[in-house]
């Protein structure tokens, strides 16, 4: 069988991959030729593989290093790289895409240019990117109708929702989103949308009363694992839109003080829909971060999230910046 080079690996799609790392307290490098993370227990030093080729993003906490070899390895497998505080939250005022992670993105020069052509077609004209952004919107609608009453796993959980209110929450939303005149509109629909939510989950589980606290100020295990999840969500949508070939600054709803703004908007997709109601279950069940993070990163390849928000930013594009627009 013939060896592959780490450029080869790129060939694999990212929407297939299947693995999120969190790392902290550990080195990755380079040794024989693979990326391994190095823990140190007591005099020994322990190896442990990354399989690069099957990896979307690795987020490195606290005290990790790495080295400039390991950095070249997964920059040509176009595995995205961040640096962010423990337990996946920030820690970090400089960084790239404005979620207090600093993204490293994979370069080349022979990035695919197709999807980024047909986004600034649109992307110049108010009332086009106005309707990317309900069509973003509308898409996260979706991703929630088809998720929440219908999964096996949360169900077994004792998510228990009543798919009848859900739906007219949903409905009355589609409405909002469709009336709505501007990207303030759309963002103060989005706030409204999330609280509703918030209500309904949190009486699914009976996990009592919940205010949703700024991020990084949550004591509650519910906040602390929100924000913890919502991060998995920011690289998937980082990979996505890398992946694309479109820059993050290139925003449709969040990007009017972010120049990162797109990877909250590719985020939206899934956050809803996957990230808040495990965040309930795990802090029901007494879960630990390490264990919320493995559940909510088997959802996310179990509904094949990454896939959902590749095709549907390819979907917005072609439809509003395709030649015929």
């Amino acid at each position: 069988m013939d060896d592959f080079s780490p450029s080869d690996l790129k060939t694999i799609l990212h929407s297939k991959r299947a693995n999120l790392y969190y790392l902290q307290h550990c080195r990755v490098l380079v040794n024989g030729g693979r990326v391994e993370y190095v823990t140190d227990e007591g005099r020994q030093s322990k190896y442990w593989n990354i399989p690069i080729a099957n990896t979307t993003s690795l987020l490195l906490g606290t005290g990790t290093s790495i080295t400039q070899a390991a950095m070249r390895e997964l920059a040509k497998a176009g595995v995205l790289v961040g640096f962010c505080g423990g337990g996946g939250t920030p820690l970090f005022s400089a960084n790239e895409v404005d979620v207090d992670v600093a993204w490293l993105s994979p370069q080349s020069e022979y990035r695919p240019t197709e999807y980024l052509q047909y986004w600034v077609r649109f992307w110049f004209d108010d009332d086009r990117r106005l309707e990317a952004a309900k069509m973003v919107q509308l898409a996260r609608l979706k991703r929630i109708e088809a998720h929440w009453p219908n999964s096996r796993p949360l169900k077994d959980a004792g998510f228990d929702i009543s798919p009848s209110e859900l739906q007219s929450v949903l409905n009355r939303s589609r409405e909002s989103i469709a009336q709505a005149p501007s990207t303030t509109d759309l963002l103060t629909e989005e706030a409204r949308l999330t609280k509703t939510l918030f209500k309904l989950a949190t009486r699914a589980v009976n996990y009592g009363e919940f205010t949703r606290a700024k991020r990084g100020s949550g004591t509650d295990p519910a906040n602390r694992f929100l924000d913890h999840g919502n991060y998995l969500a920011y690289g998937l949508g980082a990979t996505a839109t890398w992946v694309l070939g479109i820059p993050h600054g290139l925003a449709v709803l969040h990007g009017k003080t972010r120049r990162g703004g797109l990877v909250f908007d590719v985020a939206d997709l899934v956050k809803d829909a996957v990230i808040l109601p495990q965040a309930f279950i795990s802090a029901m069940n007494g879960d630990e971060e390490q264990e919320f993070r493995q559940a909510c990163i088997e959802s996310l390849t179990r509904t094949e999230s990454l896939d959902f928000m590749i095709d549907t930013i390819k979907d917005i594009a072609a439809d509003l910046g395709g030649v015929s627009s």
